[in-house]
């Protein structure tokens, strides 16, 4: 079995033996989530979208992108909007811009109503495309945007002039001729410099022609996180805690599981393990009201046990028993009176402790005490030989089985056995007048028996 599998396997055993614990828990992360929605209500987000004429490079569109969103724009917004106790720091953290696909960029809003969402894009892309064209120097007179044109008309005009004069002067080789020439030249190239830099300016004046591409749409539905979105993140949240938190405990836990690992911190020998019909919760022992709420939240369980085994039957049972009433026997002198020191809440040492008193039929002398593993007691010496400590495998640690050895000890009574009790699941009895399933006839007698001829 891989890796993968027994997780699996782990987490289902959580889930089937906490399943009431992980439900309650569930409930309360989604009472937390809807808390959460409640004191911050979802809002909704509309985008209105602006149209970047012309040739664009991305580092360009993430600068105007950044302009979008800047104080300057912002402050305008929420000016011109003029929102009651709203200003322009507060409307930075719900606007945002990105840069699309066709040099686009999209402006979103998010505030506490469709209409107030729709009416802050709306401002904020307004003001961005009046604040880029600010920038660039855009101009509204109509005049202006004829001087180009006219000063691209006298600048060929001259060109042409120029090459006239050039033509028309002296073709000899003297110093004036060549002079006027090399000005004439100098003079052509200085109007192609001035030409170029007038398209340039022209193409960044078109440039920051920002269109507004219509209003934002109006939000119909919340923006994410809505309320639902917070309900069930809080309880998925709090189902994988709840789980987690089961699987952290499992692997820090200290509780001793193996044979040898209690014997080595009760500093004794092991005589024996013993079985114990496991009992369906309503059959056991609730002691107060914290045991009562374990139990009405599923913690009164262990699941981080194996399922109990399927036992043999009854006879079985009594001869492991038996066999260690008679080590015990072996081990102590006449009068054989024993103490049976069974740790305070284990439920399945206490049965078998009782059921070792019942067996021994009063040899050995056994007389049973609970010792609390917080603080424990044992009383002091008698008539007693010693100590048999029974106990269940995986509820205790080495340092609460110590503290056990060490009141023993104070009491005077040496540790001559340890018994480990574990659980099994009981087989129901077969009554008796039902005859098992392909169980052999009897065998006939009579004068028939023999099968001679009659």
């Amino acid at each position: 079995m891989g890796d993968d599998t027994i997780r699996l396997v782990t987490i289902g055993r959580i889930i089937r033996r906490r399943w009431r614990f992980l439900a309650i828990v569930t409930v309360v992360g989604a009472l937390v989530g809807y808390g959460v929605s409640v004191l911050f209500p979802p809002g909704y987000t509309a985008s209105a979208s602006v149209l970047l004429p012309g040739a664009w490079e991305e580092r360009e569109l993430l600068t105007q992108q950044e302009i979008a969103t800047s104080s300057v724009v912002v402050d305008r917004a929420a000016a011109a909007l003029d929102w009651s106790g709203v200003d322009g720091t507060e409307l930075r953290e719900q606007v945002n811009a990105t840069a699309a696909d066709g040099n686009i960029i999209k402006i979103s809003g998010t505030a506490e109503s469709p209409e107030r969402a729709q009416q802050l894009s709306d401002q904020v892309a307004q003001q961005f495309v009046a604040f880029a064209a600010r920038i660039a120097g855009d101009e509204t007179d109509p005049e202006a945007a004829e001087r180009p044109e006219g000063l691209r008309q006298l600048v060929v005009q001259t060109s042409r002039r120029i090459t006239d004069l050039a033509n028309a002067a002296d073709p000899g080789q003297t110093v004036e001729s060549v002079q006027a020439r090399t000005d004439l030249e100098q003079l052509r190239t200085a109007l192609h410099e001035a030409m170029n830099k007038l398209d340039q300016a022209e193409l960044a004046s078109n440039r920051a022609n920002m269109v507004v591409m219509g209003p934002a749409a109006k939000p119909t539905g919340e923006a994410p996180p809505t309320r639902t979105q917070l309900v069930v993140a809080g309880a998925l949240l709090s189902f994988l805690l709840a789980v987690v938190g089961h699987l952290a405990a499992a692997r820090m836990s200290r509780r001793l599981r193996t044979e040898p690992e209690i014997v080595a911190a009760l500093g004794s020998s092991l005589l024996g393990t013993v079985d114990v019909p496991a009992e369906r919760p309503a059959h056991r022992r609730t002691r107060g009201g914290r045991a009562r709420v374990r139990r009405l939240l599923g913690l009164d369980g262990r699941w981080d046990v194996p399922a109990p085994q399927a036992s043999g039957d009854e006879a079985g049972r009594r001869i492991r028993y038996r066999r260690v009433c008679a080590r015990l026997r072996d081990r102590l002198p006449a009068p054989r009176e024993l103490l049976v020191v069974v740790p305070d809440g284990d439920e399945t040492a206490r049965r078998a402790a009782e059921r070792l008193v019942t067996e021994a039929g009063g040899d050995p002398l056994l007389r049973t005490v609970e010792v609390p593993v917080t603080r424990p007691v044992v009383p002091d010496r008698d008539t007693e030989s010693g100590a048999l400590i029974v106990l269940s495998a995986g509820d205790w640690t080495a340092v609460e089985l110590g503290g056990v050895a060490e009141a023993c000890a104070d009491a005077g009574h040496e540790i001559v056995g340890i018994v480990v009790a574990g659980t099994v699941l009981d087989r129901p009895a077969r009554p008796a007048d039902h005859p098992r399933k392909h169980q052999a006839p009897p065998l006939a007698v009579g004068n028939n028996a023999t099968g001679g001829a009659g």
